[in-house]
């Protein structure tokens, strides 16, 4: 695989400005690449947030190569036009460093929290499709007419245009999800499937080899149909440090409840790495020339003992 590492801190702990500052210059001073919020407006399951848009414009400020993104904006809260103004628009005021992430929306809590309808999944997923087409159209740059069964421009242009049209992040489980990705995203985050239920699958299969290469393929396969695209191939992960992969995977395995039969599963997982800093190196390695992963991010909490990493990868 010829593409290089990136990693990413994702914000998850930040409730406020003076941490929001802190943990995006010590990002930057870490060797970090990117800074990603995630696009949530009720508590559960990661914390109150702070809005992402806005919080990244400030991010911006106070760091000077860091890159900033949305890991995912849900496309039901901002209609694609109004999304790719506020994109233009961060992306100048970062100088180029912005990176758009967006998704369906999957948590069916706080569609309802805020008395918005809870479509079925393929209604979802289709006005996301048209969104990105959208989105891609008018931050490269170009008149944009477009019509669809959920969106309809007619000849908008965005301000400020962006020199070079800002990646275009979309995550993705399902079937139907990977292959947009594919087709329209820069870079595809590989995730659990959504439910119907509105929540996310905890199940052991979603997360064992042959599922991740079987979405790493779709995504392949759609990219390829749609003119041989390049697509990043990025992954949320939570590493677990130790002197002993095997008992911090047992660990693991007891507390997601799958039992400590499954400690072996774990070590296979794409999405775990467990042991010391340069195992953990070794697994990416062997993961990028597994299943082409080379763009990973941790949480905020993990930031400090993740770090020792990026030199065995980047340096």
């Amino acid at each position: 695989m010829d593409r290089n590492f990136r990693f990413g801190v994702v914000g998850e702990s930040i409730r406020s400005g003076a941490e929001l500052a802190g943990t995006a210059r010590r990002a930057e001073d870490l060797g970090y690449d990117v800074l990603v919020l995630r696009d949530h407006f009720v508590t559960e399951p990661f914390g109150d947030q702070l809005a992402p848009m806005v919080a990244l414009a400030s991010a911006a400020s106070v760091t000077s190569t860091l890159r900033l993104g949305t890991m995912v904006l849900a496309n039901d809260y901002r209609h694609p036009v109004l999304l790719a103004k506020e994109a233009a628009t961060l992306d100048h005021l970062s100088g180029g460093r912005f990176e758009l992430g967006v998704g369906a929306g999957w948590m069916r809590e706080e569609y309802e929290a805020a008395g918005m309808p809870f479509d079925q999944a393929g209604t979802r997923v289709g006005r996301l499709e048209e969104s990105l087409q959208i989105l891609r159209s008018l931050l490269s740059g170009q008149k944009t007419t477009f019509t669809g069964e959920h969106y309809r421009v007619e000849g908008l242009t965005v301000f400020p245009p962006p020199p070079r049209r800002p990646p275009l992040v979309v995550g993705a489980g399902s079937g139907r999800m990977l292959g947009i990705a594919g087709r329209y995203a820069d870079t595809a985050g590989i995730l659990p499937r959504a439910l119907p239920d509105g929540t996310i699958s905890d199940e052991i299969t979603e997360r064992l080899p042959e599922t991740i290469a079987r979405k790493v393929d779709r995504v392949r396969e759609a990219a390829e149909a749609a003119g041989g695209r390049d697509v990043e191939l990025s992954m949320m992960v939570t590493p677990t440090f130790g002197p002993d992969p095997r008992a911090a995977a047992a660990k693991i395995a007891v507390m997601r409840g799958w039992g400590t039969s499954s400690a072996e599963l774990v070590l296979d997982m794409p999405s775990q790495f467990v042991g010391p800093p340069e195992h953990v190196a070794e697994q990416m390695l062997a993961r990028r020339d597994r299943y082409g992963f080379t763009y990973y991010q941790v949480p905020d909490a993990a930031m400090e003992e993740f770090a020792p990493v990026i030199p065995l990868l980047t340096g």
